[in-house]
């Protein structure tokens, strides 16, 4: 801790008779100013997306530094992630004109680890305790459910711990546990496995990250002496992103500020994002309950984006009713409006995006400054698809790439064994994958026995199951497993190679392996397995595909920098880019189908803050698409546009879509001469233009929820000649004859392709 002698004074003031503004607050607006210089009593900072927020922050914070309102040592200040609390540090030093020592910054993980370190012994700790990661708790639940004789398949280690972790969000210690979360994990026995898993952290001098704040409520709620000295200590505390707070964090504010009562709160409910990871959005909606006349100001004056994309973005999070409310505006000129697309289908979707993104690159545009944002991670398969076919360099941010995720590589590691049965490598990945009881020493023999016959290990495998050498048991799972792979192989030549890859997904157990997993990640496991289906249809064989993949793979050595981001709306959160296409915006999938069955109204309005951030992170340009059909595991489905896209005003946006690919009214005020009454209707500021037609589908079932009775047109004279014998082509396949029909679908003898199902929609009569 510095002495005050190290502190800078406040600088002395000028001499004329009316006071300048002090240099810090130089360059702030009217707002910004009144929320830097409401330093005394609670205040609530409201700042909307891109309205300066870091820089009041951290202005604020050299405000009170340079007033002498308090030494260092007594401002706490937290932030979410420790790039911020870095980089509130050097702006604060900026400002003050020299580093200043001894305060309290950080996030809570590190400020609770602070305070606990320096009081431990009333925890049941030592002052040099552990700190677990997530590997480590894992493996400790683990030990924890073989000791309790848990059945880890229906209740898995990760699961468990992941269940222990919510709870701690929530403030909750063993002795405050509901009966009903007790009763939900482990089969009732929810209660003895966290009271034996803390107890084992204790013995072993341990905490994980969860305990860092609860541990900190149990020490502060039962020692008035320890709560007193912080209380007295921290004159001001100034919480960053405290919509995104949880319970226990809410809790150990709240008890901090008590005595003072100089807490800012700095966030936007409209950004609230994360209640599946505890945050708390209710948090920010109380505050002024919580601290009564408090101050609350709000930051509106917008400084990244157009006055269309505002406009836009405010008008959808307009429908949210749990809001404190605010409207962004902006000085910057009108700029594009915001651009909402129908197309056929996905692969068009994704088609003109990258065509567009081509463009806007040829043209001079940074691809850095390029961002597709998508709903789930599933849906970056077709862009990167396309984005590798155009040899337009990107990142997925926040994962990984589609073909390096590990679902992927498992079943392209079953498929490399179909195609090639000497692929050691993949069959050693998959060999006990879902588990089949061959563990080490079966792969160990197997090892063995290759290299001393100079075999590939399936040949090894097949010789040892006709040996003693393995446990029966594990003879006869492999012996089951190469023959299953025998079967497979022999389908290749006579079915579909989409049905043969459906065929060993589920025969294999694997997609059932996450069907049955409580895993959070599970869904989007096999939401990524039914996409990689989906890319079959492009490809006439397997072993097309396989290849494929491996130029795929090898694209990713690519060193340049300038990329195009790939992300979901969750990771983009506190970015901005230039140009940003959201794609995807249909009912089911935006907003997710899943959050509204589990979540109601609430995960509605979250749905919809999602979309929000979404629009703010464009500075100038922002596309809206959404497609009126998507392959889903490989069948074609009709998509109605997401609610979200009636909600944006007409004012701000131009609409454009391919002639006739809605009738009625709905969603986005779509009428039947398409968006704007025709066509494209407005002029575009994106190039590129909109070619393949997708599938004919039929009339959608349900009504849109602006209006109108939704249907996708029918295409007049799609079907008309179409009848066995027809010759036509498909831009695809080729030239061919129909030899079977079945309302739009077709059966067709392509004179290169073989026999194809394909729809109707897709092939033209040729003479």
């Amino acid at each position: 801790m510095s002495d005050s002698s190290q502190f800078v004074p406040a600088p002395p003031p000028p001499p004329s008779s009316v006071a300048a503004p002090a240099p810090y607050l130089q360059g702030l607006n009217e707002t910004q100013t009144e929320a830097v210089q409401a330093v005394d009593g609670p205040v609530l900072v409201l700042a909307g997306a891109g309205t300066g927020k870091t820089r009041v922050l951290t202005t604020r914070l050299a405000h009170i530094l340079m007033q002498r309102k308090a030494r260092p040592w007594e401002v706490l200040a937290v932030t979410f992630t420790n790039k911020a609390a870095r980089e509130m540090k050097e702006r604060v030093g900026n400002l003050v004109g020299a580093p200043v020592e001894g305060w309290w910054v950080g996030t809570f993980h590190a400020i609770g680890a602070r305070i606990l370190r320096a009081n431990a012994e009333l925890v049941g700790r030592q002052p040099n305790f552990t700190i677990l990661d997530a590997d480590d708790q894992v493996r400790l639940v683990k030990q924890h459910l073989s000791a309790m004789e848990i059945d880890e398949k229906r209740w898995p280690p990760r699961v468990v711990s992941g269940a222990i972790q919510r709870f701690k969000d929530r403030g909750l210690t063993p002795d405050k546990l509901p009966e009903e979360d007790a009763q939900a994990l482990c089969d009732g026995r929810g209660l003895e496995i966290y009271q034996a898993y803390q107890d084992r952290l204790e013995a072993l001098n341990a905490c994980d990250f969860g305990d860092l704040l609860l541990l900190c409520l149990e020490l502060l709620n039962n020692n008035p002496q320890v709560l007193a000295k912080y209380q007295n200590q921290f004159r001001y505390i100034m919480v960053d992103e405290y919509q995104d707070t949880n319970v226990a964090q809410y809790l150990w504010l709240r008890l901090l500020a008590q005595s003072h009562k100089n807490i800012c709160c700095v966030g936007d409910d409209d950004q609230s994002i994360y209640s599946w990871r505890g945050a708390e959005v209710g948090n920010i909606l109380r505050f002024e309950k919580d601290f009564p006349g408090a101050t609350v100001v709000r930051l509106e004056r917008n400084y990244r984006s157009t006055s269309h994309i505002l406009a836009a973005a405010s008008g959808l999070i307009a429908h949210n009713d749990g809001r404190l409310g605010k409207t962004l505006w902006t000085e910057e000129n009108d700029g594009d409006p915001v651009i909402v697309r129908g197309v056929w289908d996905g692969d068009e979707e994704a088609r003109v995006i990258g065509d567009e993104i081509e463009s806007l690159h040829g043209s001079g545009h940074k691809l850095n400054e390029i961002a597709v944002l998508v709903r789930a991670g599933f849906q970056t398969r077709e862009f990167e698809e396309r984005l590798i076919t155009l040899g337009v360099p990107y990142r997925v941010v926040g994962g990984q790439r589609f073909y390096e995720r590990q679902e992927i590589r498992d079943a392209i590691a079953y498929l490399r064994v179909i195609a090639q049965p000497a692929d050691d490598l993949a069959f050693e990945r998959i060999f006990n994958l879902p588990k089949r009881g061959l563990g080490d020493a079966t792969l160990q023999a197997m090892h063995l026995h290759a290299r001393s016959r100079g075999l590939a290990l399936t040949a090894a495998a097949r010789e040892l199951c006709g040996t003693d050498e393995l446990k029966p048991k594990a003879r006869q799972t492999l012996t089951q497993l190469l023959d299953d792979f025998d079967r497979w192989r022999a389908l290749v030549s006579v079915t579909d190679h989409i049905d043969v890859v459906k065929t060993v997904l589920d025969e294999s157990g694997y997609t059932g392996m996450w069907r049955e997993s409580k895993a959070p990640e599970a869904q989007g496991r096999l939401e990524n397995l039914k996409e990689m289906v989906v890319a079959l249809e492009d490809f006439d064989n397997l072993a097309g595909f396989l290849e494929h993949v491996s130029l795929v793979m090898e694209n990713e050595e690519n060193a340049t920098d300038d990329k195009v981001s790939l992300m979901t709306l969750h990771g983009a959160k506190g970015l901005e880019f230039e140009t940003v296409f959201l794609p995807g915006w249909e009912e089911g999938l935006f907003p997710h189908q899943r959050a509204l069955d589990e979540g109601g109204l609430p995960a509605l309005e979250e749905e919809r803050r999602l979309a929000y951030v979404g629009l703010t992170r464009a500075r100038k340009r922002a596309a809206v698409s959404f497609a009126a059909n998507r392959r889903v595991y490989g069948q074609w489905q009709t998509a109605l546009p997401s609610r979200f896209v009636d909600e944006l005003p007409a004012a701000n946006i131009d609409r454009q879509q391919e002639q006739g690919l809605y009738t009625g009214n709905g969603y986005g005020g779509l009428s039947d001469g398409g968006y704007g009454g025709g066509g494209f209707g407005g002029g575009t500021s994106f190039p590129g233009a909109m070619r393949r037609r997708g599938p004919r589908t039929q009339r959608f079932a349900g009504t849109g929820g602006a209006g109108g009775d939704w249907r996708v047109a029918e295409r007049a004279g799609d079907t008309d000649g179409l009848s066995v014998g027809t010759r036509v082509f498909h831009q695809k396949f080729g030239y061919g004859r129909i030899t079977a029909k079945d309302g739009d679908k077709l059966e067709i003898d392509f004179e290169k392709a073989g026999r194809k199902k394909v729809m109707g929609s897709f092939v033209e009569t040729v003479s």
